[in-house]
């Protein structure tokens, strides 16, 4: 039987206003979170010419791209499918300035091919952030602890980060004496954890069995101190071992020194999936999900790639994967948005669009109607408004005679049908609304 014809693409959503709030509010915390540590944001466009962005991404990535062409230049163009890329570009023509080093933030969308079967988005909401002009262990200490720090600000439950360097299983790749084909492969395989697959590549070449036994440790070897230490041996007296051993050693000193290191597992095997990676990489990892939900290194030579050589390092957020992990553990409550209903009859429409546009102005999302019953059911008919809305607080905007200027403010709460009455006076109204709708996230 023929199934039913998609109406949305796959790998797509919509995210409707409830969560479509609190998503922003997520993306607002995250981003004034990196502003503390001097990150500004940046937009980045949506699509880009094929021809420049493809100097930046590996063959893999541009097989997921979606392209089409420019209608006035005949050149192809391509969705945005990584930020990273797009950001080396920008910094490699100049445009982030010469004032080294730059911090850039950005919240976006990125857009990659996924089979449906892999059950992969295909439209990501991404927040991250790139240091660009430092090359030090301090410059890759300070991207971790940041990350860190933004999963202690919104609460992420039991997060781990897995933290690594690509250039000693590339190092220890290259003295094992497998082609430059097998030698590409072997990175891919070890870029996915697939040991079957790395296993098969090593022994297809036949390499010496200590060679191949080697190289199958590295990604099984994750811990502390320990890890490092096997490392060493297995390196000897190799420059091109050593080398990456020792700047993750200084990294992670450092995260001693900034509280981070009891959050972080070294993990030698941690290689990521792209291929500009060349330093130290990470992935972050939370009890609440299968999958990571974000990570990021560093791509010294990515910057390059487009023209002006500047060293870099950055990370990046999964934000569907980190609000379904937050939601998951609880971490997401009320986005402290829920509107004020006020009704008015129609002959005091100008004094409540008045104090609609007040509380406005206070920070206070008010939604404004004409009521549409008698005087004597406008009860009745503001508790049916408020219910069938879902709203917690209606204003009703009426004047009796003698008294002072005051509103009648019906509160809604629980299984009650009734709500409770207060009125409250004109001038006092902001301030006690305000209280009670703005919460925490």
């Amino acid at each position: 039987m023929k199934s039913a014809r998609s109406l949305i693409p796959i790998g797509t959503a919509t995210l409707l206003p409830q969560t479509a709030q609190r998503v922003r509010k997520l993306e607002d915390q995250l981003l004034a979170y990196v502003a503390r540590w001097g990150y500004q944001e940046i937009i980045l466009p949506t699509f880009e010419y094929l021809d420049v962005l493809s100097v930046g991404l590996a063959p893999e990535i541009l097989e997921k791209c979606y392209k089409f062409a420019d209608r006035t230049s005949g050149r192809m163009l391509v969705l945005r499918p990584d930020a990273t890329a797009q950001i080396a570009r920008m910094v490699a023509m100049g445009l982030g300035g010469d004032v080294l080093p730059l911090r850039f933030s950005y919240r976006t969308t990125v857009f990659r091919y996924e089979l449906e079967h892999r059950g992969r988005d295909r439209e990501v909401f991404q927040v991250g952030i790139e240091l660009v002009g430092n090359d030090t262990a301090q410059g890759d200490a300070e991207v971790v602890t940041m990350l860190a720090g933004v999963f202690e600000q919104v609460g992420l439950p039991e997060w781990k980060i897995s933290l690594g360097h690509v250039g000693f299983l590339k190092a220890l790749l290259a003295r094992s004496g497998l082609s430059a084909t097998g030698r590409k492969q072997a990175e891919l395989a070890a870029a996915h954890k697939d040991l079957p697959q790395l296993e098969q590549i090593l022994n297809t070449e036949r390499l010496p069995r200590g060679i191949v036994r080697n190289i199958l440790q590295v990604p099984e070897r994750c811990g502390q101190q320990d890890v490092l230490e096997w490392g060493k041996r297995i390196a000897g007296k190799d420059a091109q071992l050593l080398k990456p051993l020792h700047r993750l050693e200084q990294v992670f000193q450092q995260l001693e020194f900034t509280r981070v290191q009891q959050h972080v597992l070294l993990d030698l095997g941690e290689f990521r999936g792209f291929d500009y990676y060349d330093g130290v990489v990470f992935d972050v990892f939370t009890s609440a999900l299968g999958s990571e939900i974000g990570g990021g290194g560093r791509y010294n030579h990515l910057v390059g790639r487009f023209g002006q050589d500047r060293p870099a390092i950055g990370f990046g957020l999964d934000l569907d994967r980190v609000f379904s992990a937050l939601e998951r553990g609880g971490q997401v409550g009320s986005n402290g948005f829920a509107p004020v209903l006020l009704l008015a009859s129609g002959p005091q429409a100008r004094e409540s669009f008045s104090l609609a546009q007040t509380l406005r102005a206070t920070g206070i999302p008010v939604i404004e109607e004409t009521l549409k019953r008698a005087h004597k059911s406008s009860l009745t008919w503001a508790a049916h408004e408020a219910r069938r809305r879902g709203l917690p607080r209606v204003i009703l905007y009426e004047k009796k005679k003698g008294s002072s200027a005051s509103v009648l403010l019906l509160e809604f709460s629980g299984s009650s049908l009734k709500p409770r009455q207060t009125r409250v006076a004109l001038q006092e109204l902001p301030q006690r609304l305000g209280a009670e709708i703005h919460g925490d996230f």
